[in-house]
């Protein structure tokens, strides 16, 4: 009976005990359930590289971060700004642009089925007029060329992942992205030299004078009846070669900026140049598709003087009556079977025609 009654004892404390700890244990139990704290040891290093974060006073204690790296910006390791460009890039640049592009390409197609061809009014004749040089003719297929290049390399790079990539796959588009891209920065740089050749060479006869504003008010003859008078280039040619040279001097410098960071220049003005660049890009290209139309299949003879180097008369009559009319008070006026066999010396500083 003793011993049972210590077993009784014993087991009674046993209960006890087990009464007193199990809320202990249920309340570590139930603490494991809740996030720990850790202090992270980098949080210093994140301030430093991320001064952003911090309000003004806080962040003056951590300007810059350290890095071996040296140059501008190498101990800015977060940059923010770079968020809102990517999202001005995908948000906005893109949709905007394509609206652009497409829009003008189908006023093309709309203005072609409504406006038709447009024709020279008396047909050819058998008088042709020397209009280009060679020389001149060459800056302009050089500039061509090159704007064309750039242009569709810069739409595969500015288009092709959300255009391009689904249909392709990441393998062919690869391929095709890392050819544009090393294609776009190579010849970049000689869109810049074609602009230079381009001012030089068409500066005096693309500057402004009497009656081009009269060309403009009357649409330049496309969309009336009647050709309006203009000289050696009307108001809309002028116009367009203003806009390549401001604008395309736009896409020249920033393209510059973007390829060449080695003039000190910080992540704010590479994003800067970018957006500059993209959007003076799809103006031009915009602005070029016109030209493209009315230079091909939108008007009968457009083309010839930057193929052969002569126009046909009655075609200068048309569109450049003024000048038309001198080249006949001045003979040079040329049988169309010999046009493309004459050769005229380009003309000094002093025999420009205007």
């Amino acid at each position: 009976m003793l011993i049972n009654h210590r077993r009784g004892l014993s087991f009674f404390a046993v209960l006890f005990v087990l009464l007193i700890v199990s809320p202990a244990f249920a309340e570590d139990a139930a603490s494991s359930n809740k996030p720990v704290t850790v202090p992270n040891p980098a949080s210093d290093l994140w301030r430093a590289v991320n001064p952003q974060q911090l309000p003004p006073a806080v962040a003056a204690m951590f300007p810059r971060g350290d890095s071996q790296v040296q140059g501008v910006q190498s101990g800015v390791l977060i940059n923010q700004q770079g968020q809102i460009w990517r999202y001005f890039r995908m948000k906005q640049l893109l949709p905007i642009g394509g609206y652009l592009l497409a829009g003008a390409m189908l006023a093309v197609l709309l203005f072609y089925f409504i406006r038709g061809k447009v024709l020279i009014r008396d047909g050819e004749s058998d008088k042709k007029i020397e209009r280009y040089s060679v020389y001149e003719r060459m800056i302009h297929w050089f500039m061509a060329f090159i704007f064309l290049f750039l242009g569709f390399s810069g739409l595969i790079l500015l288009f092709g992942r959300s255009l391009l990539l689904p249909w392709m796959g990441p393998e062919l588009f690869s391929i095709l992205a890392s050819a544009a891209k090393e294609g776009h920065n190579l010849f970049g740089p000689l869109f810049l030299l074609a602009l230079v050749l381009m001012f030089l060479k068409f500066v005096v006869r693309n500057i402004y004078q009497k009656g081009d504003l009269t060309w403009l008010l009357k649409g330049g003859g496309i969309i009336g009846e009647h050709d309006v008078p203009s000289n050696f280039f009307n108001m809309g040619e002028k116009t367009l070669f203003w806009l390549l040279i401001l604008v395309g001097g736009l896409i020249a410098i920033s393209g510059v900026v973007l390829l060449f960071p080695v003039f000190e220049q910080g992540r704010g003005i590479m994003e800067l140049s970018h957006v500059v660049h993209a959007i003076a890009a799809v103006i031009m290209l915009t602005v070029i598709i016109g030209h493209i139309y009315i230079g091909t299949i939108g008007m009968q003879g457009a083309i010839e003087g930057m193929t052969s180097g002569y126009c046909d008369l009655n075609w200068a009559k048309d569109h450049h009556s003024w000048w038309a009319q001198r080249c006949i008070d001045e003979g040079k006026i040329v049988p169309k079977q010999q046009g493309s066999a004459v050769h005229h010396d380009n003309p000094g500083p002093g025999e420009v025609e205007k």
